[in-house]
């Protein structure tokens, strides 16, 4: 399996800052694709109410992403998707996806590609989630960020809350973004089991991982931002990788990553322990990370 992070050395390894993204890498797409649409298509079917919303007027921003998809991936990636008609085949899994299928587009959009995919929209308030096709949520839940705005949404995480300094620059950059210049972020995140579908949050007082820390699952997030150049919306997008840490370990190079995740972790105040649900668990990971590569 390829690593979940850029290890080739084209960014620090678990630091989540955003940069420019080439067009041509807006979208992942990897071995595991298959199995995540299967997965997908299992959470839409079995979590409906969960997985979709969308404001009325949304359609035609969802029309277009469906379609920007449908053109950039037989052209990106011609050995897994091919354009039939009005349908896109998907190789590796067999699908065919017809694009005049009835119901929401983003819905038709999100069984094209293993990221989920959110859409953005400017208001008086900001930018705030005014669609989404959600099925691998990482600890938060759809319903409670429908409709609100970036500085409510990220208020759970430490020192993004409203009129603090980064709020303000996510909105300026929201407001500067080009459709030709989409940009790419990492997030990342360890649990104790490997679900896709995981909207249960942990509190802090809540241990992660068994007692003999057998069961930890390193959570990457490629993130990306690309501007919709007909509505001005802002698509997120966000594919999980999901590698159980003892394959991190087993890696030639395993003794750089556990220390770079052990340093990021003993970085963590106290506040962003309790965000991330480590507060109980990090000098165990710490010690354990240590261990790697000795």
């Amino acid at each position: 399996m390829s690593p979940p992070t850029p290890y080739d050395g084209s960014s620090r390894l678990f630091q989540i800052g955003i940069k420019p993204l080439d067009p041509a890498e807006w979208i992942d797409s990897d071995d595991s694709l298959a199995a995540q649409l299967a997965e997908k298509r299992r959470i839409f079917a079995d979590h409906p109410a969960e997985t979709f919303v969308a404001e009325a007027d949304t359609g035609a921003a969802q029309a277009e992403l469906l379609h920007l998809l449908a053109d950039h991936l037989p052209h990106r990636f011609p050995a897994s998707y091919a354009r039939q008609g009005n349908a896109v085949l998907i190789h590796a899994s067999g699908d065919r996806v017809d694009l005049d299928a009835p119901g929401p587009k983003l819905l038709t959009a999100a069984l094209l590609v293993a990221e989920d995919l959110v859409i953005l929209r400017k208001g008086p308030d900001g930018w705030r989630l005014a669609a989404a096709a959600l099925a691998f949520p990482s600890s938060w839940v759809l319903a409670e960020k429908f409709g609100r705005p970036m500085h409510e949404i990220h208020a759970p995480v430490p020192g993004f809350g409203a009129g603090t300094r980064p709020a303000l620059l996510i909105e300026r950059m929201f407001d500067n973004m080009r459709p030709e210049m989409p940009m790419i972020r990492w997030n990342w995140s360890l649990y104790g089991d490997d679900r896709l579908y995981h909207p249960d949050v942990a509190g802090p007082d809540t241990r992660r991982f068994g007692a003999d820390m057998a069961s930890i699952f390193l959570r990457v997030e490629r993130q990306t931002l690309r501007r919709l150049p007909e509505s001005g919306d802002i698509v997120f997008t966000i594919r999980i990788h999901l590698d159980p840490l003892a394959t991190l370990e087993a890696r030639p190079e395993a003794g750089r990553i556990a220390a770079a995740l052990a340093e990021q972790l003993l970085a963590l105040d106290a506040a962003q322990l309790d965000y991330k649900g480590l507060t109980l668990e990090r000098d165990r990971l710490v010690s354990r990370l240590e261990r790697v590569g000795r």
